[in-house]
């Protein structure tokens, strides 16, 4: 198996909404973006299935060397070998995936944030700086793009928040601000034991609102000169508004069960905004 087939065979087995969006693309961007979402995984995935915080520490400060022999020209990873072309090609900072892993890294340690001046910080890393590079890998002209790719990846993870709320409960995980959870009368207890109550649906409309906003801001700077290069960012952003509406119609039911859209209806969501922008 090839480097390029690794990463393939990494993205496709996600079923993530990312997936979808770089279907279309033409085959050097293509294999550029999915080689960055695999890299995205394989340090996600070390802080998801290791259960001894020492060990992931280990397999993290493994990733930041291997980040360097991309650089350097003698990866060993399958993922790192099929990025060593593609920081070459689309001149990709080193800082940028050592972010990344930064982010990541906070999920060893981060339980609980205060406010969303902290949660902005955690989104900013492990999904704002993907959409840079991202940004970068599908080309633009405008420098305000530059300021589109980082909202619109805040927006993504914000909404991967309010889907997972139970989900991350579950992993001893709040990623809602407790000064939000203060304000609503919700308290960490309420969320772990998932008591639906009126107070929680309030939060949670609220964090939806401030999802969209993010979603808001990031188009609103997109230069029309670069919508077109941009489109996989905006086919993901038709993906998670659809599944975001859909929590919304079915009464937030994060608590105890995980929205998620077909992948036939992401591929449709899909091709329906790549032919309309």
């Amino acid at each position: 198996m090839t480097p390029d087939e690794y990463c393939q065979q990494k993205a496709a087995q996600s079923g993530s909404s990312f997936y979808y969006s770089f279907l279309f693309l033409p085959p050097p961007r293509r294999r550029a973006i999915t080689a960055l979402y695999a890299f995205c995984r394989e340090v996600d995935d070390v802080v998801d299935e290791c259960t001894d915080v020492t060990v992931a520490r280990t397999k993290l400060a493994w990733w930041r060397t291997e980040v360097s022999t991309i650089y350097a020209g003698n990866a060993r990873h399958p993922v790192a070998q099929a990025l060593t072309r593609v920081v070459a090609d689309f001149k990709l900072p080193q800082e940028r995936l050592l972010e990344i892993i930064d982010g990541m890294e906070m999920d060893l340690t981060h339980h609980r944030y205060a406010d969303f001046t902290e949660l902005r910080m955690y989104c900013f890393r492990v999904a704002g700086v993907v959409g840079l590079l991202s940004a970068q890998i599908f080309g633009y002209a405008d420098a305000r793009t530059l300021e589109y790719a980082e909202n619109l990846g805040i927006a993504f993870q914000l909404t991967n928040i309010i889907r997972d709320v139970g989900e991350d409960a579950r992993r001893d995980r709040v990623y809602l601000p407790q000064d939000d959870l203060a304000r609503f009368k919700v308290s960490v207890a309420d969320i772990m034991h998932a008591r639906m109550t009126v107070e929680f649906k309030q939060l949670m409309e609220f964090q939806a609102e401030r999802a969209l906003e993010y979603y808001r801001t990031a188009f609103a700077a997109l230069p029309a000169s670069d919508r077109k290069a941009q489109r996989p960012g905006l086919v993901m952003a038709a993906i998670y508004q659809t599944l975001l509406a859909e929590i919304r119609a079915d009464g937030m039911p994060v608590l105890t069960q995980r929205t998620s859209l077909t992948p036939l209806r992401k591929l449709w969501i899909a091709w329906c905004t790549w032919i309309k922008n």
